[in-house]
């Protein structure tokens, strides 16, 4: 076992909710170390839909999911939070009353005095297409996400499913890859009429393809590269489509992992929390953002950078009981300023 890193929090899950999380710890002098099973920070929303716009967050009228999490990003930056990413949360257990030993997936080892859960539902993990030995193949002609475009360019590529992932993609790549063709099992659509109408249009120009059925097989190549894949229809005939590249997009399903083995009251795969501190049954271990449930609990991520502030000062509680905890303003708080590391504009040297 690799030695402990020693922290006074261990957040898990760098979320939208997870990152403002580290925000305010950090304005109350609690520095933190970040677990996250994805490679960069943003989870379900980066993930899931990095450039779909969202309306309700205060101040920002319009932010891709993108964006809100490079500008949160920027806001912790004087906090200089540790992240770990690519790891999942393996072992959670208590060493006493005061703190936790946390392990993860890579053997990472800390002690903590507090854990905050803000791993929203889980681990999302992308539906797979259930076609025997198609997964020798992923990473190389299938693919479940597009990380790089330029991946795909010049590409023969086929694209499976009928959500707004399918349709965005299909569309992003049809300017660049070599073909399209966009491979769904029905003519019903879950995307947003303005993609499908888009989709409908570029078909008619022959600029894109459109096919009904399922994939049942695929064939390769002598050197075993991907190069077809077996569609069956609705009128039952097997038909061939060449390709040099899968995509995938049926969709993701969030896992809990081994969350459910830690021992807290839950309630429909969520952690019962109360709405005082945000703390689960599990003294020390609270959660934020969408993994926990309380009455009139809602799933936005506006509630869960709620709930983050006043987990935080729980936290704050818990390390220096025997301190009182008082509420500072951004706005007027020389102690802010200083740990924000901005000028105060309120000290007599700060003359405009």
């Amino acid at each position: 076992m690799k030695k402990a890193i020693d922290t006074d929090v261990v957040i898990i899950g760098a979320g939208p909710v997870g990152l403002f999380q580290v925000f305010e710890l950090g304005l109350l002098d609690i520095r933190a170390h970040v677990i996250e099973t994805l490679s960069q920070p943003g989870g379900q929303c980066s993930e899931l839909y990095p450039d779909k716009p969202i309306f309700d967050i205060p101040a920002l009228p319009s932010v891709d999911a993108q964006e809100l999490t490079d500008r949160l990003l920027e806001q912790i930056e004087p906090f200089a939070p540790t992240f770990h990413f690519g790891q999942e949360v393996t072992q959670l257990e208590r060493i006493d009353d005061d703190s936790f030993r946390i392990i993860t997936s890579m053997g990472t080892v800390f002690t903590s005095r507090a854990v905050i859960i803000a791993a929203g539902m889980g681990s999302f993990q992308p539906v797979r297409l259930k076609v025997s030995g198609i997964e020798e193949h992923e990473g190389k002609s299938v693919f479940y996400r597009v990380q790089d475009m330029e991946l795909h360019r010049g590409k023969d590529v086929v694209v499976l499913g009928g959500g707004d992932s399918a349709l965005d993609w299909a569309l992003a790549l049809q300017p660049i890859a070599s073909s399209v063709t966009l491979l769904h099992r029905s003519t019903r659509f879950r995307a947003a009429p303005a993609s499908l109408r888009r989709m409908e249009a570029l078909t008619a120009d022959l600029e894109m393809q459109y096919a009904i059925g399922a994939v049942t097989d695929f064939s390769t190549d002598a050197a075993g590269t991907l190069v077809g894949i077996k569609v069956t229809g609705n009128d039952s005939v097997t038909r061939h489509l060449t390709l040099d590249h899968l995509l995938v997009f049926f969709g993701q399903s969030p896992k809990l992992g081994c969350i459910r083995e830690w021992g807290f009251q839950m309630q429909k795969n969520q952690i019962v929390v109360d709405t005082a501190q945000f703390q689960s049954s599990a003294k020390g271990i609270y959660a934020v953002g969408d993994i926990n449930t309380y009455p009139g609990k809602k799933k936005l991520i506006l509630s869960g950078f709620h709930e983050a502030a006043l987990a935080a000062f729980a936290v704050k509680e818990r390390l220096q009981p025997d301190k009182k905890v008082y509420l500072q303003y951004t706005t007027t708080s020389p102690v802010m300023h200083q740990r924000l590391g901005v000028e105060d504009p309120y000290a007599e040297d700060a003359v405009a």
